[in-house]
């Protein structure tokens, strides 16, 4: 028995202290020697450690495998378990049982030290693919490196229990197969994702930097993140909507990329004119309206447009023209706001510029305005609409027309003071 195993439990503690030792100073080594080597080849490249595959998280993840490696390879002869006809001893039988242990756990330890390294690479590459690539707005890669990653680990997983057991891992794997269906529940969601990325991917439905609207999320911002599970949107009051990622291709929701692409941003809105101040022209009102820029054109055109019917003073008889019809002070508001327009600097002259009366109803004859700003900010987009809007609010006096508005309290005493002056005085 002397000479099978260690030749006393003195010799069995220095074997022990020695590998201890030896783990340690491989622990520091790793950590001066590596790092340094690393840096230096990065630093003679010219790249910067934060921005590169020589990452410093991607050496912290890497650099435990060394102690592992001198604990997996040094725990046989640490406990002197290299000799012959040790097998037969009771005590070298326990030796042994506890040196298989410790290399299991010490190469389970480095399975998971090199997933761990091959994901943190992943996220290094995706790290500087989205910090320095034009296209990572539009085709972001987040979503597959963390399905990789999640493979990765699953596999990591799979080896390490079959290390524990001592097994294979096909063989493991083999065993595992029953419990696919328990899997793909488990996974569900993790499995709608994955689908759901790929198809806005490929489809480019959104990208980091879109302005989206959810109504039945209660989401209507920027799209600041997307992720396998989730897409994080920063709405407008800096608030943040979490929604997951396979919503934006099952539910319905606007994106106004479109808008911003196109360069030019809609405006859509309506005065309603009081039906009752609209009135023909008289000729002097024509001349007077004729005067102005944005009406000189349309009026002289539409004044010498014939109207088809005879002239009276003529004795009965048409005249071949015909004589030129009248014009209300709606139609020559409308020209003018047309006109307005087409020559406002912040106008996108090359999209549909319209303004078009609607049907008339129980608040008046609206006049929209359609057209877009050239602008798409929101702030100079807001401030053009209120510019066309207060102008022609205080326009219309000039036209002979009202803006109609519903009767308020304060609109009464007014009323009343008009029919007190109309009374006759006795």
């Amino acid at each position: 028995m002397e000479e099978a195993i260690p030749y006393n439990w003195w010799h069995l503690g220095i074997g022990l202290g020695a590998l201890v030792v030896l783990a340690v100073l491989a622990d520091w080594l790793k950590s001066r020697v590596i790092a340094k080597t690393f840096g230096k080849v990065a630093s003679e490249a010219r790249i910067s450690l934060d921005e590169s595959p020589f990452d410093t998280t991607v050496l912290r993840r890497l650099a435990p495998i060394v102690p592992a490696l001198v604990v997996y390879y040094g725990i046989v002869p640490a406990l002197g378990l290299m000799r012959t006809g040790i097998e037969a001893v009771a005590e070298a039988q326990l030796l042994m049982l506890a040196s298989t242990a410790v290399r299991r756990l010490a190469a389970a330890y480095i399975v998971l030290t090199i997933a761990r390294t091959i994901a943190s690479l992943f996220d290094v590459f995706s790290s500087v693919y989205h910090r320095t690539s034009p296209a990572s707005m539009a085709k972001p890669i987040k979503s597959y490196v963390q399905v990789v990653t999640l493979v990765i680990y699953s596999i990591a997983g799979v080896v390490i229990v079959a290390i524990l057991l001592g097994r294979s891992p096909v063989g493991f794997l083999s065993g595992v197969g029953a419990l696919a269906a328990v899997l793909m529940l488990v996974f569900r969601n993790t499995l709608l994702s994955l689908a759901a990325s790929i198809q806005i991917t490929s489809n480019d439905i959104i990208r980091i930097g879109d302005w989206v609207e959810l109504p039945h999320a209660n989401a209507d911002g920027t799209v600041i993140d997307i992720d396998l599970h989730m897409v994080r949107v920063q709405n407008w009051d800096k608030t943040i909507s979490t929604i997951p990622t396979h919503k934006f291709v099952g539910d319905s929701f606007k994106n106004w990329r479109g808008m911003s692409e196109s360069g030019g941003r809609r405006i859509k809105r309506a005065i309603l004119i009081d039906v009752n101040s609209v009135r023909f022209l008289a000729e002097e009102e024509v001349e007077e309206l004729s005067r102005r820029e944005e009406l000189s054109d349309r009026l002289a055109n539409t004044l010498d447009e014939p109207t088809g019917q005879e002239d009276p003073e003529a004795g009965g008889e048409g005249t071949a023209a015909g004589r030129p019809r009248e014009l209300t002070n709606l139609e020559v508001f409308r020209s003018y706001v047309e006109g307005y327009l087409r020559g406002h600097p912040k106008t996108h002259q090359e999209m549909i510029l319209m303004v078009r009366q609607l049907a008339p109803g129980p608040h008046g004859a609206p006049i929209e305005v359609y057209c877009f700003s050239n602008d798409t900010d929101w702030l100079s987009y807001e401030a053009f609409q209120s510019e066309i809007f207060n102008h022609l609010f205080a326009i219309l006096p000039q036209f002979g027309l009202r803006a109609f508005q519903e009767r308020s309290g304060s609109d009464l005493p007014r009323r009343q003071d008009r029919l007190t002056a109309q009374q006759p005085v006795e």
